[in-house]
């Protein structure tokens, strides 16, 4: 065994920056940063730092998620909160579009933009085994959970 403490399975990617999802919403970040530059003063404390929070987020969720690869759930969970973020993020593209502080067109390309970060999260949820290895002595693992009841004989 590695005298690394936990590798992921994923031979292509050791950090977290080199999966597509973090390098999109990254850019992503630096995109909506620029154009909330000319958003009105009176949009600083509210819309302005509402997206520019939200967005920054996505990048920091897919960051702790791939730090709790060791735990398949709490993986899943982040990438969840990640999905979350991304929504939130449209949400207030939209808002901005609706206020008229960018156009239709920049206003597409960022959904656009968020929803291939939504779609590449999904993909990471789905896979979500793939990313977090296969259970080891090292590895924490939940126990599958009983979602229904043992039939007794009284209730057949």
């Amino acid at each position: 065994m590695s005298d690394v403490p936990y590798q992921s399975v994923l031979s292509h990617a050791q950090g977290f920056q080199e999966l597509l999802a973090y390098q999109v919403a990254l850019q992503m970040q630096q995109e909506v940063f620029e154009l909330t530059r000319k958003f009105p003063r009176e949009e600083m404390f509210s819309l302005t730092d509402q997206i520019r929070r939200s967005s920054r987020s996505i990048g920091a969720q897919i960051a702790e998620a791939w730090a709790k690869r060791r735990y398949e759930a709490y993986f899943i969970s982040k990438l969840t909160d990640t999905d979350s973020e991304c929504l939130e993020t449209l949400h207030w593209i939209e808002t901005a579009r609706r206020c008229g502080y960018l156009a239709d067109e920049q206003a597409a390309h960022l959904a656009a933009q968020y929803d291939r970060v939504g779609r590449l999260i999904a993909g990471m949820i789905v896979k979500a085994a793939a990313f977090c290895g296969k259970p080891s002595s090292r590895q924490i693992r939940e126990p599958p959970t009983e979602y229904f009841a043992q039939r007794t004989k009284n209730h057949e």
